[in-house]
């Protein structure tokens, strides 16, 4: 009786972690791998397999924590409304550090790695002078232009702080809620809209 037990939670837990590398949302596809785990390590103590025992014990609570980590991003982005700005679901994802006075993040012309939220004034772009508001959102459109290169330089003429957010992470969070990248597509159709009209404003354009 146990052994047609264990192997029935085997093989269920076999068919969910084959399902959880088929699917294609990350939220569920970590429950499922989550349960799949739990099914597994059923398996392996009724079984007596230590490897398997271990090996999926030691996945569960990896499993949780991604699983509420994407639960929360979810959650977040269903109550934001419709002007939230996107900075709020992106900063929790982001890295915070200290940039020093004459520091320069990036020169025209470089390959565009990151994007970067400014905590608080400090930032210039270099070509024109115009200091970086506290609060802004810069260099995104880099990370998804054809080239991928910096339109100004962006360099720190005090100590500030800002979070980044590689162009990798960018994508992940995007796989894992489209929603998301819905947002911040949104917000750079904006940026590319107002660069548009600055030229007849005489207004220099956003760094990317």
């Amino acid at each position: 009786m146990i052994d047609h037990l264990a192997t029935a939670l085997g093989l269920l837990g076999a068919a969910l972690m084959l399902a959880s590398y088929l699917m294609k949302s990350m939220l569920p596809l970590r429950i499922a791998a989550l349960t799949a785990c739990c099914f597994l390590v059923a398996y392996g103590a009724l079984k007596q397999a230590l490897p398997t025992l271990l090996l999926y014990g030691a996945l569960i609570p990896i499993n949780v924590k991604k699983t509420l980590q994407m639960r929360r991003l979810v959650q977040s982005i269903a109550r934001a409304k419709a002007d939230t700005p996107v900075s709020e679901w992106l900063l929790p994802h982001m890295h915070r550090r200290t940039v020093a006075a004459g520091t320069t993040l990036w020169r025209k012309g470089d390959v565009a790695t990151e994007m970067l939220y400014v905590e608080g004034a400090g930032l210039r772009l270099a070509e024109y002078g115009e200091a970086v508001a506290p609060g802004s959102l810069i260099g995104e459109i880099g990370l998804f232009a054809p080239d991928k290169r910096r339109t100004l330089t962006l360099e720190a003429v005090g100590d500030c702080v800002v979070y980044s957010l590689t162009a990798e992470e960018m994508a992940l969070l995007y796989y894992q809620n489209p929603k998301l990248g819905f947002h911040v597509m949104r917000l750079i159709v904006a940026r590319l809209m107002r660069d548009a009209a600055r030229p007849h404003e005489g207004a220099p354009a956003e760094a990317g």
